[in-house]
């Protein structure tokens, strides 16, 4: 290969998106893709239509060690931002629910749309291609490709992603990198996974498997108003996802079932009109069937709610309420839709995405120590960081 200004290791939404940015401004740039096919998650997301951003994108929905790290970016290229280029593409969309949108017809057309703009910034696209090592040479960088070759280049991105889906060839490759030159990675960790349980819980779990439910469910630190569904190893669904986000092992998560409803009241509601009814009755009004039948097994209340007290009421509402349960683990980067954690963004400058110690080595995208909420955030985050880091490289 010739050698180039900017090569990005990576051909996903961050990558390509960077590179576009970079060719854009005259540098010539090579993108490296390990896999068959450039950016294959964007192609899973979204059931296939790709949540690729989100109305309500700001700081306040992205996890860092370093919380104030993303602000730059996500100033400088926002979601309308995006949605100019989506537009611009002829691309149809639509807003889903808070604030999610999606492609109306398929996420192959965002690929499309990049590859066709990094074709016109005469970028090169390099597929099953991997990188070996790299070094440092001169003022710049060498890459020894798997084939034996070399690539020589003035500046360096790694948009690797993190370890989340390794069937799709995902790796710690961007922190082995960061490591290599000095930088820190933060505690890695699956995030926007599905929880896993144990024992009794599972057994109950395994037989709602299927059955979902709006809720409240949160630990001490946040919580998420979104629908939970029962699965035959756990709990998943958006409120679980985004949840996992901030469990940790050993911890409880509060599950408020129908946040909506004022539960003491409808089940007394319900007692002054059908008494001699059981609680499962009652709470079947509410919620699915299967899950009304495990929480009246669980509870054990009495046979008729005209036998209820009104303090066994309301401890029954205050369960209702405040479901505690404990995880015993998570799905694992199998399933995770993201990586929680990476490269320090202490040791990275927020303007240019640029290592401090290092100014034309940079990181962008999923690799980096930031991890957006579910719902089109983390793709925001890609678009804003591989810009920025167009900007510079």
């Amino acid at each position: 290969m010739q050698p180039v200004d900017v090569a990005i290791i990576g051909a996903g939404a961050a990558g390509l998106f960077c590179a576009i940015e970079a060719g854009k401004r005259g540098r010539s740039v090579a993108v490296i893709e390990h896999s068959k096919a450039p950016a294959e998650k964007i192609r899973i997301s979204g059931g296939g239509r790709c949540n690729f951003t989100n109305l309500h994108a700001e700081p306040s929905n992205y996890l860092s060690d370093n919380p104030h790290f993303v602000k730059s970016a996500l100033k400088r290229y926002t979601q309308y931002d995006f949605i100019d280029w989506v537009d611009g593409h002829g691309i149809a969309w639509h807003e889903k629910t808070l604030g999610q949108l999606f492609c109306d017809v398929s996420a192959k057309l965002i690929i499309e749309a990049l590859v066709h703009e990094l074709n016109t910034a005469s970028g090169q696209l390099h597929l099953n291609t991997a990188v070996s090592t790299v070094e440092r040479e001169g003022d710049g960088f060498r890459l020894t490709l798997n084939d034996g070759t070399g690539l020589s280049c003035q500046s360096l991105v790694i948009a690797t992603g993190g370890k989340s889906i390794p069937k799709m060839g995902a790796t710690g490759f961007a922190y082995d990198i960061a490591r290599q030159f000095g930088l820190g990675v933060t505690e890695t960790r699956p995030a926007l996974v599905p929880l896993t349980f144990s024992g009794e819980r599972l057994d109950q779990f395994k037989s709602l498997a299927g059955v979902a439910c709006d809720t409240r469910t949160g630990n001490a630190r946040k919580s998420f108003n979104e629908a939970m569904l029962f699965t035959h190893r756990g709990l998943s669904g958006p409120a679980i996802l985004q949840i996992s986000s901030y469990w940790r092992e050993g911890e409880d998560i509060y599950v408020h079932l129908r946040p909506e409803l004022d539960w003491f009241a409808e089940l007394d509601a319900f007692k002054t009109a059908h008494g001699g009814q059981g609680l499962a009755k009652a709470l079947a009004q509410h919620l699915p069937d299967r899950l009304a039948q495990a929480l009246n097994a669980e509870i054990d209340a009495p046979g008729k709610l005209a036998e209820t007290s009104s303090k066994r009421l309301r401890e029954i509402a205050d369960t209702l309420s405040g479901w505690a349960l404990t995880p015993s683990g998570s799905e694992g980067y199998r399933t995770a839709e993201v990586t929680l954690g990476g490269v320090n963004t202490h040791d990275l400058d927020s303007k240019t995405m640029s290592a401090r110690s290092h100014g034309n080595l940079y990181f962008i995208g999923e690799a980096v120590d930031v991890t957006g909420w579910l719902g089109g955030y983390n793709f925001q985050w890609a678009w804003s960081s591989g810009w920025v880091a167009g900007q510079c490289a």
